[in-house]
Protein backbone atom coordinates (compact mmCIF):
# COMPACT_ATOMS: atom_id res chain seq x y z
CA UNK A 1 0.00 0.00 0.00
CA UNK A 2 1.36 3.11 -1.05
CA UNK A 3 0.23 6.67 0.11
CA UNK A 4 1.48 10.29 -0.36
CA UNK A 5 1.22 12.87 2.62
CA UNK A 6 1.90 16.41 2.53
CA UNK A 7 4.75 17.35 4.71
CA UNK A 8 3.64 19.96 7.29
CA UNK A 9 5.21 19.49 10.88
CA UNK A 10 8.99 20.02 11.72
CA UNK A 11 8.77 15.70 12.49
CA UNK A 12 7.28 15.77 8.67
CA UNK A 13 10.77 17.76 7.58
CA UNK A 14 13.33 15.85 9.88
CA UNK A 15 12.11 12.52 8.13
CA UNK A 16 12.93 14.52 5.06
CA UNK A 17 15.88 15.43 6.08
CA UNK A 18 16.73 11.79 7.14
CA UNK A 19 15.56 10.30 3.82
CA UNK A 20 17.90 12.62 1.66
CA UNK A 21 20.58 12.07 3.72
CA UNK A 22 20.76 8.37 3.08
CA UNK A 23 19.18 8.78 -0.47
CA UNK A 24 21.68 11.87 -1.63
CA UNK A 25 24.67 9.78 -0.17
CA UNK A 26 23.74 5.93 -1.99
CA UNK A 27 23.19 7.25 -5.05
CA UNK A 28 24.77 11.03 -5.72
CA UNK A 29 28.23 10.58 -4.23
CA UNK A 30 29.24 8.05 -7.58
CA UNK A 31 28.04 10.48 -9.97
CA UNK A 32 29.23 13.66 -8.77
CA UNK A 33 31.06 13.14 -4.96
CA UNK A 34 30.84 13.27 -1.68
CA UNK A 35 31.96 16.79 -1.37
CA UNK A 36 29.26 18.23 -4.03
CA UNK A 37 26.80 16.15 -2.27
CA UNK A 38 27.77 16.92 1.70
CA UNK A 39 27.60 20.99 0.34
CA UNK A 40 24.16 20.39 -1.22
CA UNK A 41 22.32 18.30 1.79
CA UNK A 42 23.87 21.13 4.34
CA UNK A 43 22.59 23.90 1.28
CA UNK A 44 19.39 22.34 0.09
CA UNK A 45 18.01 19.30 2.53
CA UNK A 46 18.30 20.54 5.43
CA UNK A 47 15.84 20.93 8.05
CA UNK A 48 16.09 25.36 7.66
CA UNK A 49 16.79 25.44 3.59
CA UNK A 50 13.21 22.63 3.92
CA UNK A 51 11.17 24.90 5.84
CA UNK A 52 11.97 28.01 3.28
CA UNK A 53 11.78 26.42 0.80
CA UNK A 54 8.09 25.35 1.94
CA UNK A 55 7.82 28.84 2.79
CA UNK A 56 8.48 29.78 -0.70
CA UNK A 57 5.70 28.07 -2.12
CA UNK A 58 7.18 24.47 -2.71
CA UNK A 59 5.17 21.55 -1.26
CA UNK A 60 6.88 18.50 0.46
CA UNK A 61 5.64 15.15 0.20
CA UNK A 62 6.22 11.67 2.08
CA UNK A 63 5.84 8.69 0.36
CA UNK A 64 4.78 5.61 2.55
CA UNK A 65 4.94 1.96 1.17
CA UNK A 66 2.97 0.22 3.95
CA UNK A 67 2.72 2.98 6.55
CA UNK A 68 6.92 3.14 6.33
CA UNK A 69 8.09 6.67 4.93
CA UNK A 70 10.46 5.36 2.11
CA UNK A 71 10.32 8.62 -0.27
CA UNK A 72 10.06 12.18 -0.80
CA UNK A 73 8.85 14.79 -3.41
CA UNK A 74 8.65 18.13 -3.83
CA UNK A 75 7.06 20.15 -5.99
CA UNK A 76 6.55 24.18 -7.02
CA UNK A 77 4.48 25.94 -9.22
CA UNK A 78 5.14 28.17 -12.27
CA UNK A 79 3.66 30.47 -14.31
CA UNK A 80 2.89 27.57 -16.93
CA UNK A 81 3.92 24.55 -15.50
CA UNK A 82 4.59 22.44 -12.09
CA UNK A 83 8.16 21.94 -11.54
CA UNK A 84 9.22 18.42 -9.91
CA UNK A 85 12.09 19.57 -7.68
CA UNK A 86 12.68 16.08 -6.06
CA UNK A 87 10.92 12.37 -6.04
CA UNK A 88 13.44 10.14 -4.34
CA UNK A 89 13.03 6.43 -2.87
CA UNK A 90 14.96 4.42 -0.54
CA UNK A 91 17.03 1.79 -2.92
CA UNK A 92 15.63 -0.94 -1.14
CA UNK A 93 11.76 -0.01 -1.92
CA UNK A 94 12.43 0.76 -5.50
CA UNK A 95 11.16 -1.39 -8.09
CA UNK A 96 7.89 -1.58 -5.96
CA UNK A 97 6.29 1.04 -8.74
CA UNK A 98 6.52 3.61 -5.59
CA UNK A 99 7.96 6.39 -7.94
CA UNK A 100 5.26 5.64 -10.77
CA UNK A 101 2.55 6.17 -8.45
CA UNK A 102 3.95 9.05 -7.69
CA UNK A 103 4.51 10.01 -10.98
CA UNK A 104 0.75 9.58 -11.17
CA UNK A 105 0.25 12.40 -8.03
CA UNK A 106 2.25 14.64 -9.40
CA UNK A 107 0.10 14.84 -12.86
CA UNK A 108 -2.93 15.16 -10.47
CA UNK A 109 -1.28 17.74 -9.20
CA UNK A 110 -0.38 19.84 -12.82
CA UNK A 111 -4.08 19.38 -13.99
CA UNK A 112 -5.51 20.30 -10.65
CA UNK A 113 -3.14 23.51 -10.71
CA UNK A 114 -4.27 23.64 -14.60
CA UNK A 115 -0.59 23.59 -15.25
CA UNK A 116 0.33 22.04 -19.42
CA UNK A 117 3.47 20.71 -18.19
CA UNK A 118 5.67 19.36 -15.42
CA UNK A 119 9.60 20.47 -15.45
CA UNK A 120 12.26 18.27 -14.21
CA UNK A 121 15.74 18.50 -13.99
CA UNK A 122 18.11 15.22 -13.65
CA UNK A 123 21.86 15.15 -13.83
CA UNK A 124 23.42 13.69 -17.22
CA UNK A 125 25.21 10.49 -15.98
CA UNK A 126 22.48 9.72 -13.73
CA UNK A 127 21.01 6.95 -17.01
CA UNK A 128 18.84 5.07 -15.22
CA UNK A 129 16.17 8.05 -14.23
CA UNK A 130 16.81 9.54 -17.59
CA UNK A 131 15.34 6.37 -19.09
CA UNK A 132 13.26 6.08 -16.44
CA UNK A 133 11.74 9.83 -17.07
CA UNK A 134 11.87 8.92 -20.73
CA UNK A 135 9.28 6.01 -19.98
CA UNK A 136 6.99 8.09 -18.81
CA UNK A 137 6.90 10.29 -21.36
CA UNK A 138 9.59 13.14 -20.76
CA UNK A 139 11.20 14.81 -23.32
CA UNK A 140 14.77 16.02 -23.31
CA UNK A 141 14.48 19.70 -23.88
CA UNK A 142 18.02 20.10 -23.72
CA UNK A 143 21.08 20.81 -20.95
CA UNK A 144 20.98 23.41 -18.46
CA UNK A 145 24.06 23.86 -16.47
CA UNK A 146 23.63 26.25 -12.79
CA UNK A 147 26.07 27.54 -10.76
CA UNK A 148 25.14 26.04 -6.90
CA UNK A 149 27.94 27.37 -5.30
CA UNK A 150 31.25 26.84 -3.86
CA UNK A 151 32.42 25.84 -7.18
CA UNK A 152 29.93 23.20 -7.43
CA UNK A 153 27.95 22.85 -11.03
CA UNK A 154 25.02 20.98 -11.57
CA UNK A 155 25.15 19.18 -15.02
CA UNK A 156 21.58 18.64 -15.41
CA UNK A 157 19.21 17.83 -18.83
CA UNK A 158 15.80 19.10 -18.58
CA UNK A 159 12.87 17.35 -19.41
CA UNK A 160 9.24 18.14 -19.99
CA UNK A 161 6.17 16.09 -20.36
CA UNK A 162 3.21 18.05 -21.80
CA UNK A 163 0.08 17.23 -19.20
Amino acid sequence: MIDIKQVVANTDIDNVVQLADSIWREHYIPIVGKPQIDYMLENFQSASAISEQIENGYEYYLMLYNEKEVGYLAILQEKLALFLSKIYVLKSFRGLKIGKQAMAFIETKARTYQKSEIRLTVNIHNINSIEAYTKLGFRNAGPQVTDIGSGFIMDDYLLVKTV
